[in-house]
């Protein structure tokens, strides 16, 4: 398919059909041999997805990835997937599909540009030049079109992606997440200082409380990860994923590529009591942020779970410098612990234009009910208040 600037764009059904240079050429061209802004966009992490069976035949997330060329140099790419569901998207339009449905339409399949999984903020048009963001759109409405798919949905984009779609024509919905934000602070202790005295008390209880469990807690990153680390946070993985999803999204094969691949891209915070591991959570490190993804547990102690996913990612952020700590989808208890109510963005296309109609107006109320939310909730932060 042709679009405009004599941009090709192609679509692939795996990212084998394309080199890892060539990907991340745009999906990380700021690595440079370091660290990704966004690990979730790599080529490494995707195919960790596709190669474990994560995704693919079978899962309801088949891969449609789009490839644009200009004079045969790849100047942007798309994590798009084919979707049978709305499972693991954490942006829920099962309310918009039931609705679509009663009235007789068929709302799956469709198109998801996204992360599967994945519930961070990242480029979705992984593009290298000025244009190229259109004709990758252009280019999944196409697809819908040509293959009479209900919808393209792009979640999770940036607030400069959502914008430029947004001036393109294409809906725009507005949802939240809760953000540490790291104000250059020397320690925990100066963190805490910025807190109210009663926050203060309340979150020095805590982590004395879940510190208290009778065993010790480690940050592993790269070597240090082993796979009897990789053993037991399986455990730890399925005892969550059924209690949450009915059955676990990930396969135990992605956890072994993910060490193979991505080891100096991770960190495991792990809770061991009495020779065994009780407890953990699993984060990925990007250049700028700690993006914190699972915590399970096969036994349960007071305030564990804010522990190692909250005030330890807190912990290794400042160590380390980076700028933020996105613990992922949902949580006003986040809150308490300092993390902000911050805007997340989403894109979609729809492709009955009565349909459309109805969910645009739904996301114009949800914008404003949204941003009421974030102005309230930040108010009630735990932060101390300027003197009036």
């Amino acid at each position: 398919m042709s679009n405009q600037q004599h941009i090709d764009v192609s679509v692939i059904g795996s990212l084998a059909d394309i080199s890892a240079p060539d990907w991340d050429s745009c999906a990380c061209p700021e690595a440079g041999g370091g660290r990704a802004v966004d690990p979730f966009t790599t080529h490494r992490f995707l195919s960790a997805l596709e190669e474990s069976g994560s995704v693919g035949q079978g899962t309801g997330w088949e891969p449609r990835h789009l490839i644009a060329r200009q004079d045969g140099d790849v100047v942007g790419v798309m994590p798009l997937y084919g979707k049978g569901h709305s499972q693991g998207e954490y942006v829920f339009d099962h309310a918009w599909a039931d609705a679509y449905e009663r009235a007789g339409g068929r709302y799956y399949p469709k198109l998801q540009a996204a992360v599967p999984f994945t519930p961070a903020t990242g480029r979705r048009f992984l593009v290298r030049k000025q244009g190229v963001q259109t004709a990758l759109m252009q280019a999944a409405i196409s697809l819908a079109e040509r293959n009479q798919v209900s919808s393209v949905h792009v979640t999770f984009c940036t607030e400069a992606e959502a914008e430029e779609g947004r001036k393109a024509g294409l809906l725009y919905r507005l949802g939240q997440q809760f953000h540490w934000y790291n104000q250059d602070y020397a320690d925990y202790s100066a963190f805490l200082a910025q807190l109210s005295s009663r926050k203060r008390k309340a979150l020095r209880k805590e982590r004395r409380i879940a510190q208290g469990f009778g065993g010790r807690i480690v940050q592993l990153s790269g070597a240090e990860i082993l796979p009897e680390h990789w053993d037991a946070f399986w455990q730890f993985y399925q005892d969550t994923g059924r209690r949450k999803w009915g059955r676990p999204y990930l396969t135990r094969e992605f956890f072994d590529i993910v060490q193979r691949d991505m080891r100096d891209d991770v960190l495991l915070v792990m809770c061991e009591r009495n020779g065994r591991w009780v407890a953990g959570a699993l984060n990925f490190i990007g250049r700028e942020t700690l993006f914190g993804r699972y915590w399970g547990c096969i036994e349960d102690h007071p305030s564990l779970h804010f522990e190692v996913c909250y005030h330890q990612a807190i912990d290794y952020a400042i160590a380390h410098g980076l700028k933020r700590v996105e613990a992922g989808a949902q949580g006003e208890h986040k809150l308490a612990r300092g993390y902000l109510p911050t805007a997340v963005h989403s894109l979609h296309w729809i492709a009955d234009a009565g349909f459309r109609q109805a969910v645009a107006q739904y996301c114009d109320a949800e914008r404003e009910a949204v941003d009421e939310d974030i102005d309230i909730m930040t108010a009630y932060g735990p932060f101390r208040k300027p003197p009036s």
